[in-house]
């Protein structure tokens, strides 16, 4: 058996350990064969060698953590004990720094594996569950390329799978029908781009956001191109979006295989494409799961339950 003494250093325990050690509790649940006495600014390890370690380490990067942005929320902490690795976030890796002061960077390692691979690879697909980040972290490296004049416009393009892609039967103008399919985009850019600047954007078409049919026919040079909710795209609709690649373009295809809108029968072309595409070299594949989620903690839980329960069939 081992032993060990942690001191906060100043922390105020009660931002470590939480009201009632709520949060100390939490992180306990992951170290069950370390037993910790907590006594005012020290914690006292006993466990075998290996757990007290690996305790410390972990619990070493959460007041690092604390330390550098005045906050543990248990997402923080999760993070820290699953990922392999953590990187403490700084300027390099900010992607945009948008509105309001915002400050807009990948925080999670798959995240981070987007922005690394986009930069390797001329085409990746992000595909992970609902919660993961992939839409927004796609939307800010497109954004990042955009400002840096690494492309010329970006083209942002999601299935209108609810309507058939036949929208006439909805009210309003053609933008009117489009935009409840669209939001989730309008959203990810209104956080990184003000909006006056955003406007005159669309209006240059610099940014453009349509829907997947209206991509057929194209050649896209010159641009960041981003398929989100590839997962109800038609195989047909995923071999003509992907060959729309013209020169000097990117390309992010972002989808949930958990979450397919078609039809009944009808394949998905997400799916299909990760299985012709495995291998091609230039294409990467990042699989963004429940550890990424940065949602709120019960999303997390809703996704593990129904992986179980999917498992289970």
């Amino acid at each position: 058996m081992g032993e060990k003494i942690i001191d906060l250093k100043g922390v105020n325990p009660i931002d470590i350990y939480g009201t009632n050690n709520k949060t100390l509790l939490f992180i306990l649940d992951f170290f069950p064969k370390v037993k910790v006495v907590a006594r005012g600014n020290t914690l006292k390890l006993i466990g075998d060698d290996e757990s007290v370690n690996y305790f410390e380490s972990k619990f070493k990067l959460m007041l690092a953590y604390f330390s550098k942005y005045q906050r543990l929320t248990n997402s923080n902490i999760e993070r820290i004990i699953l990922e392999d690795s953590v990187v403490l976030e700084g300027n390099n890796e900010i992607l945009v720094h948008g509105t309001h002061g915002r400050i807009i960077k990948a925080r999670t390692t798959n995240q981070r594996k987007m922005v690394e691979e986009s930069l390797k690879n001329d085409m990746i697909f992000a595909v992970g569950p609902a919660g993961t980040g992939k839409t927004y972290t796609a939307v800010a490296i497109a954004v990042k390329a955009l400002k840096n004049k690494e492309v010329k416009r970006i083209i942002l393009s999601r299935p209108a799978v609810e309507a058939g892609e036949n929208l006439g039967f909805l009210p309003g103008d053609l933008k009117e029908k489009l935009d409840p399919y669209l939001q989730p985009l309008y959203d990810a850019l209104r956080d990184m781009i003000p909006s006056e600047k955003l406007n005159e954007y669309i209006d240059n078409r610099i940014i453009e956001i349509a829907p997947l049919a209206f991509m057929r026919g194209r050649t896209l040079d010159n641009a960041f191109v981003i398929l989100d909710e590839a997962q109800n795209s038609t195989k047909q609709q995923m071999k003509m979006f992907l060959t729309r690649m013209g020169r000097a373009a990117k390309f992010i295809i972002t989808g949930d295989e958990t979450q397919i809108d078609l039809p009944q029968k009808q394949p998905s072309g997400l799916l299909e494409a990760l299985h012709i595409l495995k291998g091609v070299k230039g294409i990467s594949v990042i699989k963004l799961d429940d550890k990424d989620v940065i949602r709120h903690e019960l999303v997390k839980k809703i996704i593990k339950a129904y992986k179980v329960k999917q498992e289970q069939k």
